[in-house]
């Protein structure tokens, strides 16, 4: 993508961002989110705050990256709490649920603005985000927050090379949704069950594994990697069965289709 193509790109983001003149933008630390709370900061200084919001379904070394990146480009942060937990339609796990923890992220943040005076609350989707099922973004809509990416007609690659050319260090890093999408539809999401995910997680990648995926069936885990992080998935799987079973799993699978990020989805599809 051409040096000037992105300069362009990215002068219209600001531009919109601008035109916005405050706003509050959810911040998970993955490369979307990341690169509006960048872009707001250098286009609204003061008036920009870019908060991430901390519960269950979010992994510690997620939280850790967006403080860290926050440091970096001395971006105005702030951490608050959610309580999807609390939320029937959430712990049910229907395919409705990410609408539930959209709902519950958006009543926080759509308060905060109007306490302290932010005009807009902002999240990260680009127009890639059209193509899935997304019932967090009916949420978003409901709560009047705007998709600055979405609205400069910027996709994942552009995202991702705009955030290189910005040296905003995770320009390329793999899509980390919630701990929640790793439980099937209709099986209850409860923590319990997502520190589980969390220590397997951690424990893959621990071992060198990049992208990948610890899928929770009960008694089982299914673990899903990348092509890049197969060898290490064969190569160590004596560490991950026991590594797993120490956690709490009976049983340990490593799926041969490489990992795609929403293949929980597909059952919706069917």
């Amino acid at each position: 993508m051409a040096e000037k193509s992105l300069d362009i790109q990215f002068e219209k983001l600001q531009g919109i961002l601008r035109e916005m003149g405050s706003v509050v933008t959810a911040f998970s630390g993955g490369v979307d989110s990341a690169l509006v709370a960048v872009a707001a900061h250098q286009a609204l200084g003061g008036n920009a705050l870019a908060v991430t919001a901390v519960s269950p379904a979010l992994a510690t070394r997620e939280l850790n990256e967006a403080e860290a990146l926050a440091r970096q480009f001395d971006i105005a942060h702030r951490v608050i709490r959610t309580n999807e937990m609390e939320r029937e339609g959430y712990t049910a796990n229907s395919p409705r649920r990410c609408y539930f923890c959209k709902t519950e992220l958006y009543t926080h943040l759509t308060a905060l603005a109007q306490a302290e005076g932010y005009a807009w609350v902002a999240n990260g989707a680009n127009t890639d985000d059209q193509g899935d099922y997304r019932p967090g973004m009916e949420a978003a809509a409901e709560h009047r927050a705007r998709s600055p990416l979405l609205e400069a007609g910027l996709d994942k690659a552009a995202v991702r090379a705009i955030a290189r050319q910005l040296n905003i260090p995770v320009w390329d890093k793999p899509a980390q949704p919630c701990l929640s999408s790793r439980v099937p539809y209709g099986t209850p999401v409860t923590v319990e069950t997502l520190s589980k995910i969390e220590q397997a997680e951690d424990l893959l990648r621990g071992l060198g594994m990049r992208e990948v995926r610890a899928r929770h069936h009960d008694k089982l885990c299914r673990v899903e990697a990348s092509e890049s992080d197969m060898e290490i998935a064969f190569r160590r799987r004596e560490e991950i069965v026991a590594g797993l079973k120490k956690i709490g799993y009976l049983w340990v699978s490593l799926d041969l289709a490489p990992l795609r990020s929403g293949s929980l989805n597909d059952v919706l599809k069917r």
